[in-house]
């Protein structure tokens, strides 16, 4: 069986916000990509053989002391690389190149003038729009290489050493706003490392199968199914693979959306056929939960109660000896579960949660993919649209979207809120098309109103909604005013306990979409 990964591309990340994004173009382009600290273990760096590898950008400077350097295994590869921002500045100091900083900071769009021929801009116009973000510059080509573009502010804003194929970028082709960077994406994985499109959904699928019956063999395995799409699309691939020897446990934490613990129960046992065991352990996740209000504090306590609870079921189950979770690529990235030096943005229960004597082995079938493949994986197994295409919702549910201590009330006045947003959303067509996630979060902070001529002293409520195309970076959405009005009027006079609704309009970055 040919071995999907084999071929692609090495990402090394040096710290920036937009390295998962190249990593999601190449994966678009159909080659396999996957992201690697900067520390990472040599070993693990050509683990897949990859095709070439791709520098990230990130907030360093290169002449800076503690600055994250190239990896040595870099500097004894063969292979190409492709150098963005960060990453080029690097490459060219490693062979020789002076990096300075620059008089005028670029950041945003830009225009760049490429006069050399090169495979890295082949069959690109002379002059392109790119998207810029830096503070320092090439002074000049290292020795071995060519200035290949230029813009008003920088010199290098492309360099080349076309004999030992090895790139450089000043902008960040990975993001959207630099319109032709598929295209030199492109150009680098086929002309320049002769990459092979043999990544896909379908692909994927037949691998995945091929992979769960060689780990899991003739035994059975526990299924954590939240209902979301992550967990929906695991099960329907183990599923697939080794059928009844799959049990599905869905655990009701009480922090689920309106009706979702019903729906969960009636989809996949009634509508998919699967061997489903509903849990309702409400009062063990409140009880974890209570008094707690960071929100670090209340993954963990999640994360423990999760395994405790599939700990407790399994021993009413013989023989299962496999536990399953619909852990994905940006769990692992962001948990830092792979470096020394990488920052935790924040922990996932079902990555930062796990005890390390954990009596399960894990089976984790879409741990290497990012959101949007697992939407198209579930959309290729046939799941209905109602799971594939299901709002975004973290594995801590309402824990993380009622700030502050959570008590029953507060989450059943949440939910309700939220049911009247989203339901709004929905008959405005806007739930799915013009917006990418919308929800509402319930603040710890209560406003003083008037309601029925007497004074009100009660909580806050924030609406959200973003426009994305890969979560990673986020607008918040232009939603109509008398969308918002209708809404806003809804919940605090159908929502008891709210007298005050606020939108946000911060995108990411800076924030992020959650609040917590």
């Amino acid at each position: 069986m040919h071995d999907l990964k084999r071929g692609g591309i090495a990402v090394i990340d040096f710290g920036s916000q937009y390295t998962q994004l190249i990593a999601r173009r190449v994966r678009e382009l159909g080659v396999y990509s996957e992201v690697y600290a900067s520390d990472a273990n040599p070993k693990q760096l050509i683990q897949h053989q990859p095709a070439g590898f791709i520098l990230s950008g990130g907030p360093a400077s290169v002449y800076e002391q503690n600055a994250p350097q190239l990896p040595a295994a870099l500097a004894q590869s063969d292979k190409p690389v492709l150098g963005i921002c960060y990453g080029m500045q690097l490459l060219a100091q490693a062979s020789g190149g002076k990096v300075s900083p620059s008089a005028s900071r670029e950041y945003g769009p830009a225009t760049i003038t490429h006069r050399a021929r090169s495979p890295l801009f082949d069959g690109l116009a002379s002059e392109l729009t790119v998207w810029m973000s830096h503070g320092d510059r090439l002074e000049a080509p290292p020795p071995g290489y060519h200035a290949l573009a230029e813009s008003d502010n920088s010199p290098c804003a492309a360099i080349g050493d076309m004999r030992r194929n090895r790139y450089g970028v000043q902008f960040h082709p990975e993001v959207r706003h630099s319109p032709q960077g598929a295209a030199i994406l492109s150009n680098f994985l086929f002309r320049i490392c002769a990459c092979q499109k043999n990544w896909s959904a379908e692909a994927f699928i037949g691998d995945a199968v091929a992979k769960i019956r060689a780990q899991v063999k003739n035994e059975r395995v526990l299924l954590a199914l939240s209902g979301g799409v992550d967990s929906a699309v695991a099960g329907a691939l183990i599923h697939r693979a080794i059928g009844e020897r799959l049990t599905c446990v869905f655990v009701d934490h009480g922090l689920l959306r309106q009706d979702e613990a019903q729906q969960v129960a009636r989809v996949f046992r009634h509508e998919l056929g699967m061997n489903l065991i509903a849990v309702n352990a409400v009062e063990s996740f409140l009880s974890a939960l209570r008094g707690l209000t960071e929100p670090e504090s209340k993954r963990k306590a999640i994360g423990k109660v999760f395994v405790d609870v599939f700990s407790q079921e399994a021993r009413h189950l013989r023989d299962i000896r496999f536990l399953a979770q619909g852990t994905i690529y940006p769990d692992i990235i962001e948990s830092a579960a792979d470096s020394k030096s990488a920052k935790t943005i924040k922990s996932h229960h079902n990555v930062g949660g796990l005890p390390a004597d954990l009596r399960f082995e894990l089976v984790e079938p879409l741990r290497d993919c990012f959101k949007d493949e697992v939407r198209a994986i579930g959309a290729a197994l046939g799941l209905p649209d109602a799971i594939v295409w299901r709002q975004p919702f973290p594995g801590p549910g309402l824990a993380i979207r009622c700030l502050g201590a959570l008590t029953w009330e507060r989450l059943e006045k949440l939910r309700a809120a939220d049911a009247i947003f989203t339901s709004e959303l929905d008959a405005a067509g806007l739930l799915r098309r013009g917006t990418a996630q919308s929800f509402a979060v319930l603040l710890p902070v209560k406003s003083v109103g008037v309601m029925g001529d007497k004074r009100s002293y009660e909580e806050v409520l924030v609406l959200r909604s973003v426009t994305t195309d890969d979560f990673m970076t986020a607008d918040w959405a232009r939603l109509p005013y008398d969308l918002l009005a209708r809404v806003s009027a809804r919940i605090v006079n159908e929502v008891a306990g709210i007298n005050r609704v606020a939108y946000d309009i911060t995108s990411k970055p800076p924030g992020t979409i959650e609040w917590e």
